[in-house]
């Protein structure tokens, strides 16, 4: 049976108030692994954005914190290769079901060369090679590699892959897989050089879930985070075949773990139904109110949907790139892209220059400049408020 249509307003509200960013979790509510389950992971390919992230849904937070929780004595997260095979914190407490189920997922058709391209024995080699090199060790990049050639042999090492600026070596085009399989992760720096390790050493030395209970756990973790959603959503923000992800769902839903909803104003014929987890169909009456910054990929603009009903207007060309959330700050009012932002950084001086896309109240303007002055508590910086154009692919 299907529910009486949900508004987006209503979810998109549930959405917030579930990811801290209606109320920041107070000390002692949620720390960071907390605040990350709840976002479900947080990508983290920039690093100051991935802080950002985190930081702004706690009150009083600064990145120390997230970086506690990354590398001090009891880490409550773990950065390593999340969905979309792009880097990612991820709460230690779920890295079994992140393992199981990113193992499980199909993967897409390889971007290399068919001469180029590993063998499935010869990535098993590789990512077994991966975990002995990195059991009990913190090793940088260029210490990986020799590790991994040693045990596995030459071929690993041709210089086969496009990089930046030459070519990589073939063993890591699936550095992603190790991550994903829990015998990698990402270690402290040595200087200013990455380093890797085991999981183990971050934290975490439980097994994988078995593949079926960890999707069906992540399916109904991102339902609870981002729904009501359609499989094809699902999809696209786990990177994973369509028919694959709707499979999923059919079983689910056949198991009775989640159920159809309708979303207003996308009841038409050819329209998905969208899902929630069983039972979870409690949504707030009042819409979102206020003024929030999100950063670089944050995932609530990465995960949230239909994109036209969050980038409505002028948003949807000004703060995507080709139809990609991410690739720009957001500014957010009342629950909805109104604007991107910036911020550069000169000493502890940061200037958060914020370019709306509409006028702002005199309210608004308040809480802006409250906003940008939490930026800067995060970031351990003194942040001063610009209210202008933004420079095109400026980053922080």
């Amino acid at each position: 049976m299907t529910l009486a249509a949900i508004s987006w307003s209503a979810a998109n509200a549930r959405r917030m108030e579930r990811q801290f960013l209606l109320n920041p979790a107070k000390p002692g509510e949620a720390g960071p692994g907390e605040v990350v389950d709840a976002m479900l992971a947080a990508h983290a390919q920039v690093m100051s954005a991935a802080e950002l992230s985190v930081g702004l849904r706690m009150d009083g937070a600064t990145r120390l914190d997230v970086r506690d929780a990354l590398w001090g004595e009891e880490p409550s997260l773990v950065k390593t290769y999340g969905p979309r095979g792009t880097i990612h914190f991820l709460p230690v407490s779920e890295l079994p079901m992140w393992t199981g189920a990113l193992s499980a997922a199909p993967g897409g058709p390889s971007p290399f060369k068919a001469g180029d391209r590993l063998t499935p024995s010869q990535t098993d080699e590789i990512v077994d090679a991966i975990g002995e090199a990195l059991d009990g060790a913190c090793l940088t990049i260029d210490e990986l590699s020799d590790e991994v050639v040693a045990r596995t042999g030459p071929w690993a090492g041709d210089l086969v892959l496009p990089a930046f600026q030459g070519m990589w070596p073939r063993w890591r085009s699936v550095m992603h897989v190790a991550g994903h399989r829990g015998v990698l992760c990402f270690a402290p720096n040595r200087g200013r050089k990455v380093t890797y390790t085991r999981p183990s050493a971050a934290g975490s030395d439980e097994p994988p879930l078995s593949a079926e209970v960890a999707t069906g756990r992540l399916v109904r973790r991102f339902l609870y985070a981002y729904g009501p959603a359609t499989s094809a959503e699902f999809a696209k923000w786990a990177a994973a075949p369509a028919r694959w992800a709707g499979e999923v769902f059919a079983s689910l839903a056949s198991a009775g773990e989640i159920e159809a909803v309708e979303m207003e104003a996308l009841e038409m014929e050819g329209v998905p139904s969208s899902w929630v987890v069983a039972g979870d169909t409690e949504f707030p009456a009042e819409p979102v109110r206020g003024v929030r910054l999100l950063p670089y990929f944050d995932a609530y603009v990465i995960a949230s949907h239909p994109r036209e009903r969050l980038f409505p207007g002028r948003a949807y060309e000004r703060a995507l790139a080709g139809g990609q959330a991410g690739n720009f700050p957001v500014l957010l009012v009342d629950g909805i892209v109104a604007g991107v932002w910036h911020q550069r950084r000169s000493g502890r001086r940061i200037t958060v220059t914020v370019e709306p896309l509409g006028s702002l109240s005199a309210g608004q303007e308040r809480e802006l400049e409250g906003q940008a002055e939490r930026v800067g508590e995060v970031l351990e910086g003194r942040a001063e408020l610009v209210v202008g154009p933004v420079t095109v692919g400026a980053h922080a």
